[in-house]
């Protein structure tokens, strides 16, 4: 697939070009990558998610998960192993670099690695002046209902 010009949208627009940088990295990013390793995105709870990879064959000194700036990125590198004989060999036992963008506001957590999957915990924390609050209703006259009163004039 061709990629989209974005750039209408750079200048037109204030404040979005982080949207349109993550739009254009994903249309580059889909087109290049390779699929391996294969992994889920599962939501666990409201504010809890996880991202499993399936790295079967690689141990937790093969593998360097990093964070910075909103990029969550795993890589696997693998020794070569003394040179071996295969018949047959379907096993991909790759290097390969895997890379995830974070929304606002979410932290990674922890990793695990049991089975052949790495598991990386994230979790959604709001901060409390960006959470919604309910705004109360004084009853009775209003500020804004007194300015917006004729003055009452007395004859003379």
């Amino acid at each position: 697939m061709n990629t989209i010009d974005l750039s209408p949208l750079y200048r037109n627009s204030i404040g979005f070009d982080r949207m349109a940088s993550l739009l254009d990295n994903a249309m580059r990013t889909e087109s290049a990558s390779s699929g391996y390793p294969p992994y889920n995105i599962e939501v666990l709870e409201e504010n809890r998610y996880a991202i499993s990879l399936a790295i079967a064959g690689f141990a937790e000194s093969d593998l360097d998960i990093n964070v910075e700036k909103g990029v969550l990125t795993v890589r696997g590198k693998k020794d070569d192993e003394a040179e071996r004989e295969y018949l047959h060999r379907g096993i991909a036992n790759r290097a390969f670099e895997r890379k995830f963008n974070l929304a606002d506001h979410i932290e990674v957590t922890g990793a695990d690695l049991a089975n052949g999957l790495l598991t990386i915990n994230l979790l959604k924390e709001i901060p409390e002046a960006m959470k919604p609050r309910t705004i109360s209703i004084n009853s009775g006259t209003s500020a804004v209902g007194k300015a917006t009163e004729e003055p009452k004039i007395r004859a003379a």
